[in-house]
């Protein structure tokens, strides 16, 4: 999946008033974990995570693998905290802004 720079721009729009739902500890990113994530992405389709200082990963290593473990994308990484988003394919909640024709995607 692949958004153009004014998609993600939109998704971190929105990602700046969602409350913070994830949240990876000392136990590290583990099924449980993975399980919230991808249960939390087909509901919502974007959630806000936090790295806590305990955690094993840094917060880009940790966007990373819950990305690949629930097939969605990063949208940003500021400090401990991290966005994610995975449109639903049956229910879509968010609309992102259209792509130009023959826009790069970023």
């Amino acid at each position: 999946m692949t958004v153009t720079s004014k998609q993600r721009a939109y998704l971190r729009s929105l990602a700046a008033n969602i409350d913070t739902i994830l949240m990876v500890g000392k136990a590290g990113i583990g099924d449980d974990l993975m399980k919230q994530a991808a249960d939390a992405l087909t509901k919502r389709e974007i959630i806000k995570g936090k790295v806590l200082e305990t955690a094993p990963v840094s917060p880009r290593e940790a966007a990373e693998q819950i990305a690949v473990g629930t097939e969605s994308l990063v949208v940003q990484v500021i400090g401990t905290k991290f966005v994610l988003y995975k449109k639903n394919e049956k229910e879509p909640k968010i609309v992102l802004p259209r792509a130009p024709k023959g826009a790069e995607q970023a």
